[in-house]
């Protein structure tokens, strides 16, 4: 496999390109991606066997299963994250090795409608937090530690539209390259 295809597994839809100047159309169409998420998601992997949910999507990724896992664990992450920004000044938040969450015993062998059923809740909670958001409260931030970056809240909305997007197309892809769609 080369480098080319290689990436183009890793990044199917290309990797998040934040517009410089984010509009409100921007952000209700991010949060629409964030509403109907669950739904997307549960009816792309609700009929898939074991075997099928313990095939990784690329060389040397994740399982359809972790990256099930992953999404409900990294979006809850961000729902925190969220209301840090909204509760405190300049929040430094806590970061997580998805990698070391993805090798855990759960992650591996765990039904996915647990996760399924807590993304539904944790995107029903976010999305109501986000339709009630002021222009004020939408350029609020949190500093993530890695990076020591500032993270504009409307912002964020954008990177975890992006990162369901990003995650669908993975399992997606997956399915059509298996001949399971």
């Amino acid at each position: 496999m080369t480098n080319t295809e290689l990436e183009q597994l890793k990044y199917p839809i290309g990797k998040f390109d934040c517009p410089n100047n984010i509009t409100e159309e921007q952000i209700e169409s991010w949060i629409s991606i964030l509403e109907h998420f669950p739904n997307r998601l549960e009816n792309l992997v609700m009929d898939l066997t074991d075997k099928q949910l313990d095939t990784p999507y690329r060389p040397d990724g994740w399982t359809i299963r972790q990256v099930v896992h992953h999404l409900s664990d990294s979006h809850h992450h961000s729902y925190t994250r969220f209301k840090w920004a909204l509760t405190e000044e300049k929040p430094v938040i806590k970061a997580y090795n998805e990698q070391d969450w993805a090798e855990l015993q759960d992650a591996k062998t765990a039904p996915i409608e647990m996760s399924l059923q807590h993304l539904r809740a944790i995107h029903y909670k976010l999305v109501y937090l986000l339709k009630s958001l002021t222009q004020d409260d939408l350029n609020r931030y949190f500093i993530h530690p890695e990076t020591n970056e500032e993270v504009i809240l409307k912002q964020n909305i954008g990177i975890y539209a992006w990162h369901s997007n990003h995650h669908y197309a993975h399992i997606e892809n997956l399915l059509k390259r298996k001949g399971w769609i």
